[in-house]
């Protein structure tokens, strides 16, 4: 029944002149999901109010409650058609009453993690663009048909939201940046194990996909308690987010997956000062994909010690810096032929980022490389092909590293499906099986092998994956990532010529 109406949603949405690809299906449907959801929500808590003999204060004022403008039912529990707005009326009371009156939460609100915040937050920066009254009227209909009390109902609707997300990800544009492959995601976060009472953090969260994953692998760990439950609600997932799409997606997602109140800040994680971070602010878990290949302003830039344009490296430096350090605790892999070596003690981190990071000779990456080997313990590397990514031709690699100790060995896995990836033939769960497998014990095998720190050029801290086995060495970059880096050389030799001039 959901799966047909979110197709009846879509089918009336390809009719509005407005909504032209699978981003604005999933920005306009996200909006009035959380307006339905949010209706259920103070449903259930003026239920409960009233068994406990109390009165609820809505959040909403009454004019502005979904079952009063969008499905006022009559008492046969049918949508009473003459209370109803519809066509013009409809679609001016959304858009001069309803988007104003949700904007001005976030002037109200206590907090930014309060759900009044998020209402301001969602309606102010998102628009409607269903300009047919008659379209929206029926849209509503169809969204009203939904259902999010119970869990069963909402774990149908997260996969179903998932699906519309990982569509606007293959639909082109900017889809693919709110979009993770979420098999590459299970395998990150099993490898990292966060565990109930570790804060996680993502200050690129997209979609909010790491987040996410994480909260179903630390839910399925075992029969939680009470206080568990509680710790996962409210004080374990924060995340960031620059763009108001991803922001709203990333609300509705957490939502759908059961975590009534995100935790996730609408923001420009960048324009954070790294000397302003304190330990109160640090985590246990990182997981991320940040974006790469943008170009930040100097402002920006001059938030980190390491100072680049690449929006991607200034992540990294964020996430180092946020991570909280720790030693090798309890979770030893057996001394042998790879040495010992220690996971899980401490602040520990996933990350994704362009596999041009390990071998770029310019001066951001060989600091970067230097920084993280020498206060972190990079301890594996997994070598991702290319079309991981649907519709990015970049080829990425993820950094698993603790913080607290020096890098000893690195570990690398060079992922090899056997197939060509694509849309119609995209990374599933059992491509990343044996990495998964390999990688908790370091085990070598043909696809994977180790190298000691003290190996690595000092002068360079070159990470380049070459694999001693035979395989392919992947270092080789796309005409695109070549241009990219002579773009920004030539972006360096004139901001360095405009300060000559300067001076003479």
């Amino acid at each position: 029944m959901f799966e047909q109406a979110f197709k009846n949603i879509d089918d009336v949405l390809w009719k509005e002149a407005g909504c032209t690809t699978e981003l604005d299906y999933t920005e306009q449907t996200s909006w009035l999901l959380f307006l339905k959801y949010l209706d259920g929500l103070e449903q259930d808590r003026a239920d409960e109010a009233a068994l406990n003999g109390k009165k609820y204060a809505y959040i909403l004022d009454k004019p502005y409650r979904w079952e009063i403008w969008a499905a006022p039912k009559g008492k046969d529990g049918a949508l009473d058609h003459n209370a109803a707005l519809t066509g013009d009326d409809l679609r001016d009371f959304v858009n001069q009453k309803l988007f104003p009156y949700l904007h001005k939460f976030k002037e109200k609100a206590t907090g930014p993690n309060t759900i009044e915040y998020k209402i301001g937050e969602i309606f102010g920066e998102i628009k409607n663009k269903i300009s047919s009254g008659y379209n929206l009227r029926e849209i509503i209909d169809h969204v009203d048909e939904l259902r999010f009390r119970s869990q069963t109902e909402k774990h149908e609707l997260s996969h179903l939201y998932e699906a519309k997300i990982k569509n606007m990800g293959n639909a082109g544009r900017n889809g693919g940046e709110y979009y993770t492959p979420r098999p590459l995601i299970r395998a990150i976060v099993r490898v990292v194990n966060p565990k109930i009472g570790e804060s996680v953090y993502d200050g690129a969260c997209g979609s909010a996909g790491f987040l996410c994953e994480s909260f179903d692998h630390m839910k399925s760990s075992g029969k939680l308690t009470t206080k568990d439950l509680t710790t996962l609600q409210t004080r374990t997932f924060y995340g960031k987010e620059k763009k108001s799409l991803a922001y709203v997606i990333a609300i509705m997602n957490m939502i759908l997956h059961g975590i009534e109140a995100p935790n996730i800040l609408h923001t420009n994680t960048l324009t954070e000062n790294l000397g302003d971070i304190q330990e109160k602010d640090r985590v246990d878990v990182i997981l991320a994909n940040p974006p790469f290949g943008g170009k930040e302003r100097k402002e920006v830039q001059q938030n980190f010690p390491i100072r680049t344009g690449e929006t991607a490296f200034l992540f990294l430096q964020h996430f180092i810096k946020m991570i909280k350090a720790g030693g090798c605790r309890d979770a030893q892999v057996p001394a042998g032929r790879h040495g010992r070596r220690c996971i899980g003690g401490g602040g520990r981190g996933g990350v994704v980022i362009k596999n041009t990071f390990l071998s770029n000779t310019d001066n951001a990456s060989v600091s970067l490389r230097k920084l993280l080997l020498e206060s972190c313990n990079l301890h594996t590397v997994l070598d991702c092909p290319g079309g991981t990514f649907q519709g990015a031709g970049v080829k990425t690699v993820v950094l698993f590293f603790e913080k607290g100790a020096p890098t000893r060995k690195v570990w690398f896995y060079q992922l090899d499906p056997g197939r060509n990836l694509g849309k119609t033939n995209p990374l599933n769960d059992d491509d990343l099986a044996e990495f998964v497998k390999l990688q908790k014990t370091f085990a070598d095998s043909p696809k994977s092998w180790s190298v000691a720190a003290k190996s690595i050029d000092p002068a360079t801290f070159d990470l380049s994956v070459k694999n001693p086995n035979g395989g392919e060495e992947v270092t080789h970059r796309s005409p695109e990532e070549i241009m990219d880096e002579i773009s920004r050389g030539d972006a360096e030799c004139a901001e360095v010529l405009g300060r000559i001039r300067k001076l003479i």
